[in-house]
């Protein structure tokens, strides 16, 4: 039997544009696995590692212009967004090699021998190592970003881990593409093309996550694809770190306050907020409470305006415009649901933004309600319209977790409830924010992207520095002779790397 094709689809029009590949066979997921773990030893010297990822900055840039028509082609999100997440693809690489060149993600403590304590403590050190070779699992909405250059990419490497890239079947010509950068700038450094490699298919992708020569996945993409890889990675004879982002509802609450002192601001920042890149972004505001009454009607009058007026858009593909427009629908269909400008298809590739309104009461107990509490990929949010704060905290405390919260303040004066909700969301997601719009996620050494469960499966982030802490693990040395420990942790480190000594 032969091996299934890897076709490009044009999202646009739902055509086949060209056969990219086959999808891998057992035996070619082994082989891809064998060869990144062969070659493991090669990403040691840190000097050379660092060089990699500049190297691949600068060739991705170079590429740039046919990245992005390959991109633009199977995904449909255009030019703009593209040069956006490719300036941002290479900018977290870059970050990455400053990571490894400092050093300080190696974490290493020294406790001198001290015989005075009691009970007596002995000369310990400790560092962290790579796990191995990491699989990761392209995301759909980023093509660049969060998938083969992305950051779980580029902190794997960095941390000194080969990467088998399963490719997402939205973009596979944008992943081979990638991937052949990738391969290029490792040739030009002196190390291995296979310290990257890249499979396609479903199979592939579960055969990836069993094979016993993986030490740890990364993953964006749904819940119920993420939750069965996570599953899997924690049913082998060998367990791994499996560190998946899997849905995100990234609640917001307007204040009564920030609702009478600001409505159509909030409005009109909501719209433009849960429309960006047809509501696309993992960090969309899926679910907002705003309160009854006058002020209320008002945010809601300018949200209807702003979506009103925002164009129909392509989704990534037509299986997540069809799972849009079914969500919709099973949506609206609940009792007390409104819709006030009613979210659907714009034509038969394109789907139009809108929004739908519930009040509060209906989702402060189970029922078929719950559906509103779950995100739905797409150019869509829900309002729920709350009439005390204890109806409104009701609700919160019902929410799963997420990857942001947002609280829309009084700018003016005191507001009563502006700290108590900080409480009640700081619990509920990784980045809290106040007044502002969580689509956007800063590549920062504070930043965090992650949440509780279903948000993300381990407490970890996959964007900023601290993401390379995912691909280590910590060991330390007791009582060993200088001679035989890493240069990292000698006693007069020969190399200069920030270390706690006591």
């Amino acid at each position: 039997m032969s091996a299934a094709p890897v076709w490009s689809v044009d999202p646009r029009s739902g055509n086949p544009r060209e056969q990219v590949a086959v999808e891998a066979t057992a035996e070619e997921v082994d082989r891809a696995v064998r060869a990144a773990h062969s070659v493991r030893g090669a990403l040691a010297d840190r000097t050379a590692r660092a060089a990699f990822l500049r190297t691949a900055a600068e060739l991705l840039e170079e590429s740039g212009p046919h990245i992005i028509e390959a991109a633009d082609a199977e995904t449909a999100l255009g030019p703009a967004r593209l040069t956006g997440e490719l300036a941002r693809t290479a900018a977290q690489l870059r970050d990455f090699a400053e990571v490894v060149e400092e050093g300080a993600y190696l974490d290493i403590r020294i406790d001198h021998e001290d015989g005075s304590r009691t009970p007596p403590r002995p000369d310990l050190r400790r560092w962290k190592i790579p796990l191995g070779t990491v699989a990761v699992y392209a995301a759909s909405n980023f093509p660049l970003a969060f998938s083969v250059p992305g950051g779980d990419t580029a902190s794997a490497l960095a941390a000194g881990c080969p990467v088998v890239v399963k490719a997402h079947p939205g973009h596979p010509a944008t992943s081979e593409l990638c991937a052949s950068v990738l391969r290029r700038a490792a040739a030009r450094t002196g190390l291995p093309e296979d310290v990257v490699t890249l499979v396609h298919g479903f199979d592939a992708g579960v055969g990836l996550i069993r094979h016993p020569l993986v030490s740890a996945a990364g993953f964006t993409g749904s819940v119920r694809g993420g939750r069965a890889l996570f599953d899997a990675a924690a049913a082998r004879p060998v367990p791994i770190p499996f560190h998946g982002e899997l849905g995100s509802l990234n609640p917001v609450v307007v204040t009564r306050a920030a609702a009478a002192g600001r409505a159509g601001e909030i409005g009109a920042g909501l719209g433009a907020s849960m429309t960006l890149g047809v509501g696309q972004f993992c960090t969309k505001p899926g679910f907002v409470l705003a309160p009854v009454g006058d002020a209320g009607d008002r945010l809601v009058k300018a949200l209807t305006e702003t979506v009103s007026s925002t164009g129909s858009g392509v989704m990534l593909d037509h299986r997540m415009r069809d799972a849009f427009l079914t969500g919709v629908r099973e949506r609206a269909e609940l009792p007390d649901v409104e819709a006030p400008v009613t979210p659907g298809a714009g034509s038969d590739h394109t789907v139009s933004a809108g929004f739908l309104t519930v009040p509060a009461s209906r989702l402060t107990a189970d029922g078929p309600h719950d559906a509103l509490l779950e995100e739905c990929f797409g150019p869509v949010t829900v309002i729920a319209r709350y009439g005390s704060g204890d109806e409104a905290a009701a609700v919160l405390a019902r929410l799963p977790g997420n990857l942001t919260a947002t609280v829309q303040t009084a700018t003016e004066g005191e507001d009563p409830e502006a700290a108590g909700l900080l409480a009640a969301l700081t619990p509920l997601a990784g980045r809290i924010l106040v007044n502002g719009w969580p689509t956007g996620v800063a590549v920062a050494p504070a930043q965090h992207h992650g949440g509780p469960y279903p948000a993300t499966t381990s407490p970890t982030t996959s964007v900023g520095a601290t993401a390379i802490e995912r691909w280590l693990r910590p060991v330390t040395y007791q009582n060993t002779p200088d001679a035989l420990l890493p240069p990292e942790l000698r006693e007069a480190n020969p190399l200069g790397l920030p270390r706690r000594v006591g």
